[in-house]
C-alpha cells in the first residue's frame, strides 16, 4: 500500500483547515506500521481515507496500482467504537459479511468458528455482546473484521475504551492474528506503549496539519509478546517517540487553552 502526497482540507476557501498535510509512506505486504500523534493530528481522517469513506481527496492511496476512492475489498477495518450487533449472538455477529454475500449457511458458520478461535473466544459463540466484557467485544469485531480474508487491516485506536492490562493482552493477541495470517496492518493510535508492543515501523505525525515528523523503525524480536513491555529496550523506544510527541502535544494543548481564553473573552 501506498499513500503519496495526500492532502485533505475541510470547509470552504475563507474557513479551511487542513487536516492532513502532504503526508506519504509505504506499507510493505505483511507490515505492521501504527499511526501515532497528538489528538486533532488528522489521524483518523487518514485513515477514513485509505479506507475509502472519504473519497475527496489530493494525492494518491494506492493499492496493487489502483487509487483509492471508495471501499475496496482487500481492506477490512475494525473501529474505535464497540460495534456488535446486539442482537446477534457471537457466531451470527462474526458471519454476518459472508451472509450479506449469500454464502451457505454451513460455510459461513464453519469460517466464523474458524476466526472466533482465532480471536481466543472459543465456547463463546453463542453469547450475546450483553454477556460479554468489552474487550470480548472487540474481538468480536475483530473476527467480524477478518472472516472476509481482507488482505489489508485497517483498526482505528480499537482498544481506546479498555483498560491498560486488557489493551495489553489483547495487543498480544492482535500480535498473534497477525503473524499468523502474515496480514498488511495499519494502526491509529495515540497510545505509546500499543504502537510500540505491536509494530514493526512507527509513523510520527504532528499536530495540525498532520504531516510525517519521524518514521521510526522499532527492531524489538518477534514473535513479540506483551513480556517485552518490561525490557530496557521498550523503554527506550517508548520514551524515544514521546521525544519526538512532546511538542506536537504541547502545542495542540496550547493552541486549545488560545480557543479557550478566547470564548471565555467573547462569552
Amino acid at each position: 500500500m501506498i499513500i503519496d502526497d495526500v492532502v485533505k482540507t475541510f470547509g470552504d476557501a475563507e474557513e479551511a483547515v487542513t487536516a492532513v498535510d502532504h503526508v506519504s509512506f509505504n506499507v510493505k505486504q505483511g507490515e505492521f506500521v501504527a499511526v501515532i500523534g497528538p489528538s486533532g493530528c488528522g489521524k483518523s481522517t487518514l485513515f477514513n481515507i485509505i479506507g475509502g469513506l472519504l473519497g475527496e481527496y489530493d494525492g494518491n492511496v494506492m493499492i496493487d496500482d489502483e487509487r483509492i476512492s471508495g471501499p475496496h475489498p482487500a481492506v477490512g477495518m475494525v473501529f474505535q467504537e464497540e460495534s456488535t450487533f446486539p442482537w446477534r449472538s457471537v457466531i451470527d455477529n462474526v458471519a454476518f459479511p459472508l451472509e450479506l454475500r449469500g454464502v451457505a449457511k454451513s460455510e459461513r458458520y464453519d469460517r466464523a468458528r474458524h476466526f472466533i478461535g482465532l480471536v481466543g473466544l472459543d465456547g463463546f459463540e453463542k453469547r450475546f455482546p450483553s454477556q460479554l466484557s468489552g474487550g470480548m467485544k472487540q474481538r468480536v469485531s475483530i473476527a467480524r473484521t477478518l472472516v472476509s480474508n481482507p488482505r489489508i487491516l485497517l483498526m482505528d485506536e480499537p482498544f481506546a475504551a479498555l483498560d491498560e492490562q486488557t489493551r495489553l493482552l489483547l495487543g498480544d493477541k492482535i500480535t498473534q492474528i497477525q503473524q499468523e495470517l502474515k496480514q498488511t496492518t495499519l494502526l491509529i493510535t495515540h497510545n505509546l506503549t500499543e504502537a510500540v508492543q505491536l509494530s514493526d515501523r512507527i509513523v510520527v505525525m504532528t499536530y495540525r496539519p498532520g504531516k510525517v515528523k519521524r518514521i521510526a523503525d522499532i527492531n524489538l524480536q518477534r514473535p513479540r509478546t506483551s513480556d517485552v513491555v518490561g525490557s530496557d529496550a521498550f523503554g527506550h523506544y517508548v520514551a524515544e517517540i514521546w521525544n519526538d510527541l512532546r511538542e506536537e502535544a504541547s502545542r495542540g494543548m496550547q493552541e486549545t487553552e488560545q480557543v479557550a481564553r478566547a470564548d471565555r473573552r467573547h462569552g
